[in-house]
């Protein structure tokens, strides 16, 4: 039976949401009385309604949900929510900087390649050695050299296939501008994005909103413009004339594979170390495996080289903006994902095309700013269903991110913030399980 409180407070509610509407309020005890009864200490009741009514009660009632229902707001802002965080905008922000860095690292390739001086291992090296510099040293300074060796000894296998995968991602990039233009091999790129959903779904258990699904889609279509954009001005089959186009297309294939490979593993990796760590093991064993590489591979290409001034000009671009690239990119993994990141770079084709316009003498079609908004309305769509959190939660961290790092960017400190305060700091003293406020 149910108490005289419980029952005056459903004959309330139903008097204020009209006799069409049914309110019904349980109770919840700890104990029931003989026969059933429910105790006379109840716990809050929970409202549920029963929509009985007609479609005009049902209207009434939609029409002011969101201003009066505390439950339909929350469900608007689960749905959209990200949409109206500033973390969007620096996610897209950084995605577009990111773009912007890979643009410039093709242009400044392609430039070598038109003075002569092709050598795809070597031209990467000074990159790990900055990166090494700057932090494998805060790692040592953190660490002390102790704990730094046990972290080569301990985890320094899973950082060696990391840069393994990013050094010949980087070699196959470069070495494909020997044989095709910087068009042909921006629009085979997105190739890594296959890559990266495949293996996210698979081994890290990433399950995709429609959302997401159609927000790839819509870039890739964008894609498709720009590649009828070139079909229509017949650059599609690229400067043959220096070199063999095929061979360079399925180099750049192979290092869109490498690369996708490679954002996955560092996402998993900078979800659970801070990223100082991440960035210089990469630059540490990236510098040994590039090095030995160039020895091997880029001899002949060092007697056949242009040393001017020009050429160090361009060495010294190309360095220092794939170095700001590495540095941010492990960011945009813990506030999004690999994926975002790498259809964050779609519009890399646009931005080359503009670069090119007085670099190469390149000319814009009508196609590429169509194509260019259509894969920024795909980045909008991608986070449409996605809460305040949106992709900084990672599904293999747990429902608390509990065992992923409290660091930069991570959605588990976040969560501790919300919680009253950052928790946890009892790692900081190693310096491997916290990162402090402000450090990258």
């Amino acid at each position: 039976m149910m108490t005289a409180t419980a029952k005056d407070a459903s004959v309330s509610l139903a008097a204020t949401t009209g006799s069409d509407v049914v309110a019904v309020v349980r109770s919840t005890s700890s104990g029931s009385g003989s026969g059933g009864d429910i105790s006379p200490a109840p716990s809050a009741p929970e409202m549920v309604e029963n929509n009985a009514g007609d479609a005009s009660a049902r209207n009434a009632i939609d029409g002011n949900s969101t201003a009066n229902n505390p439950l339909a707001h929350r469900r608007k802002r689960d749905r959209f929510g990200y949409l109206l965080t500033k973390d969007f905008w620096i996610v897209l922000l950084i995605g577009q900087i990111l773009a912007l860095c890979i643009t410039g690292t093709n242009t400044f390739t392609t430039l070598l390649v038109k003075e002569g001086t092709s050598i795809p291992a070597f031209q990467t090296f000074f990159n790990y050695v900055l990166l090494n510099l700057i932090y494998t040293s805060y790692t040592v300074y953190r660490y002390g050299i102790r704990g730094w060796a046990r972290l080569i000894w301990k985890d320094g296998w899973k950082y060696i296939i990391l840069s393994f995968c990013d050094v010949e991602g980087n070699y196959f990039t470069v070495l494909a501008y020997r044989y095709t233009t910087i068009l042909s091999a921006q629009l085979i790129n997105f190739w890594a994005i296959v890559v990266v959903v495949t293996i996210s779904f698979v081994f890290l258990r990433v399950r995709y909103h429609w959302a997401q699904i159609l927000g790839i889609l819509t870039c890739i279509g964008g894609m498709g413009i720009l590649l009828a954009s070139d079909h229509i001005q017949g650059v599609n089959g690229g400067d043959v004339s220096s070199g063999n186009q095929l061979k360079g297309d399925l180099f750049a294939l192979a290092g869109a594979t490498f690369y996708g490979l490679s954002n996955v593993a560092e996402e998993f990796l900078v979800s659970k170390r801070p990223l100082y760590e991440v960035i210089g093991q990469i630059g540490w064993w990236g510098m040994i495996i590039n090095g030995a590489q160039a020895g091997i591979f880029d001899r002949d290409g060092f007697r056949h080289a242009v040393w001017n001034a020009k050429v160090g000009g361009y060495l010294t671009g190309y360095t220092l903006i794939l170095s700001l690239f590495y540095t941010l990119v492990p960011i945009l993994y813990r506030l999004a994902s690999a994926a975002f990141f790498n259809i964050s770079l779609l519009t890399g084709n646009f931005w080359g095309v503009i670069i090119g316009l007085r670099v190469f003498g390149y000319t814009v079609h009508f196609l590429y700013p169509i194509a260019f908004v259509l894969i920024m309305i795909g980045h909008f769509v991608y986070f449409g269903g996605k809460g305040v959190l949106g992709e900084a939660k990672k599904a293999w961290l747990g429902e608390d991110q509990e065992k992923g790092v409290l660091g930069i960017g991570t959605a588990k400190r976040k969560i501790q913030k919300g919680n009253g305060g950052l928790r946890g700091t009892d790692g900081l003293g190693q310096g491997v399980e916290h990162e402090s406020a402000g450090i990258v």
